[in-house]
């Protein structure tokens, strides 16, 4: 997506020429030399392309210069994930450095006439023990470098206090909107209460059973935690099953293995984050302060009351799209997956920041096209029609329930995510005193939590820290 605004002056008219920059199957690393190697020959010093791609587990809210850097790195590029020790050369720059998690040795030693020899074992290079003046390992997320031209040897403290106070990164970074400002000018409230009649029909027509209700729902309502369940699954297959299935029981989650270990989503957690980008993406190769212009949220999980904080905020920025078709009508499955795209090209053409999906329009005579079909039609039209970068895609949906739903929503090309029915089925719940002890409030705080947490636990499986490197 990013190749669609990439330019710089360095590349001129030849920029075409290096697209596409990761080339079709070739593997995780070389897809990172590539775009390392491009970043370089972009502009940007080798130390400011590895804070860029490969950051350290960094607080990006907190109000220290290094922090600010950080959070203007994730306002251009969403972080690359996994295990990874680096060394390169380029413009002058050499570095070694590790992903934020260290799960790969990097050591290095110094002799006394200027020699620095870095690798993943100490004793590669034979090297007498009177000529060690240092000796040591980069940590998690840390770098040295070399600048040839000064000859001099850079710590990582060193390095990233040079490229901290390179610009003013907070008064870039300060444009960006935060969501929790969002909310306390519109006021945050809990979710209206449906007729229950109509709730019941809406959660018939998603695929809902009691079970659901009684065995997913209300776990993560009442606890905020998903439900833990017996070993064995023997439901049937989606595709052999009698009766309807949402789309996510077609989809089964990934688990890394060998090149990229899982984390622990309990005791890593300072290194993972769901914190989400909500805008149009900027060119990866310029260095301006438009690039933050965007909106922060701490989550890809909104409520109701977010989503219509959101869409009161965007205005004009955003179109809200109906993702439903008359079952009677000429606008059958197929042309309303068709004009549902064709809206979102055009509104993005015209301007729109934000594609706002949703089925909410759902009635007697109009029935809700599966929002993962829906969200994954817009995102590759947007990205074939190499638009994708200039918008977010904001789904309403009232098929979604548990943590896998949310994940398939996000991995499809989802920016964030609204269970409305399910917020609403909380709030009947709550009505008819099932979540004794609770507030509404409370109960959708846990639902969100519990969906969260399970977010994490999916990512860390797969062994990803950062909901923009899932997505």
């Amino acid at each position: 997506c990013h190749e669609d605004r990439m330019a710089s002056p360095l590349f001129g008219d030849m920029v075409e020429e290096l697209k596409p920059v990761v080339a079709k199957g070739s593997s995780d690393s070389s897809a990172l030399d590539a775009v390392f190697e491009l970043m370089g020959h972009g502009g940007r010093s080798l130390p400011m392309v590895k804070t860029m791609m490969i950051p350290a587990a960094v607080d990006v809210s907190g109000d220290s210069e290094l922090a600010k850097l950080y959070a203007y790195c994730n306002s251009v590029m969403e972080p690359w994930d996994g295990p990874a020790a680096i060394a390169a050369y380029a413009n002058n720059w050499v570095i070694a450095g590790l992903d934020r998690n260290g799960l790969r040795p990097m050591r290095y030693v110094v002799t006394n006439d200027g020699l620095v020899i870095a690798g993943s074992e100490t004793g590669m290079v034979v090297v007498p023990e009177d000529r060690i003046v240092e000796r040591g390992r980069i940590g998690p997320g840390q770098m040295m470098g070399i600048d040839l031209a000064r000859g001099e040897m850079f710590s990582n403290d060193a390095l990233k206090a040079e490229l901290a106070g390179k610009r003013d990164w907070g008064q870039w970074t300060s444009r960006a909107q935060q969501m929790n400002a969002l909310l306390a000018q519109n006021g945050g409230k809990a979710p209206a209460r449906m007729d229950t009649l109509d709730a019941r029909r809406r959660q018939l027509m998603a695929g809902w059973t009691m079970e659901d209700l009684e065995l997913i729902l209300h776990p993560m309502a009442e606890t905020g935690k998903e439900a833990v369940g017996s070993m064995g699954d023997d439901t049937p297959l989606a595709v052999l099953s009698n009766r309807y299935r949402g789309l996510h029981h077609f989809f089964r989650q990934n688990f890394s293995q060998v090149t990229n270990p899982p984390i622990d989503s309990l005791r890593e957690r300072h290194v993972m984050t769901l914190r989400t980008r909500l805008g149009n993406l900027g060119n990866i190769l310029d260095e301006a302060p438009e690039q933050c212009d965007h909106l922060l949220l701490n989550s890809p999980v909104l409520t109701i009351a977010e989503w219509d904080a959101l869409t009161s905020y965007l205005g004009t920025k955003a179109v809200l799209i109906d993702c439903t078709f008359d079952i009677e009508g000429t606008d059958d499955f197929d042309a309303a997956l068709e004009r549902i795209s064709a809206e979102a090209e055009e509104a993005v053409r015209s301007g729109c920041e934000h594609v706002m999906l949703s089925d909410r329009a759902v009635s007697a005579t109009r029935a809700p096209i599966p929002m993962i079909l829906a969200t994954g039609a817009v995102h590759s039209h947007l990205v074939r029609q190499q638009l994708r970068t200039f918008a977010s895609v904001n789904v309403a949906s009232g098929e979604c329930l548990d943590v896998h739903h949310f994940a398939v929503l996000i991995g499809c090309g989802a920016t964030t995510v609204n269970a409305y029915v399910a917020e609403e089925a909380i709030a009947e719940r709550h009505d008819r005193g099932l979540l004794s002890g609770l507030t509404l409030i409370e109960a959708v705080a846990n639902y969100r939590k519990a969906v969260e947490d399970g977010l994490l636990k999916i990512m860390s499986k797969m062994g990803i820290s950062v909901i923009a490197s899932y997505r």
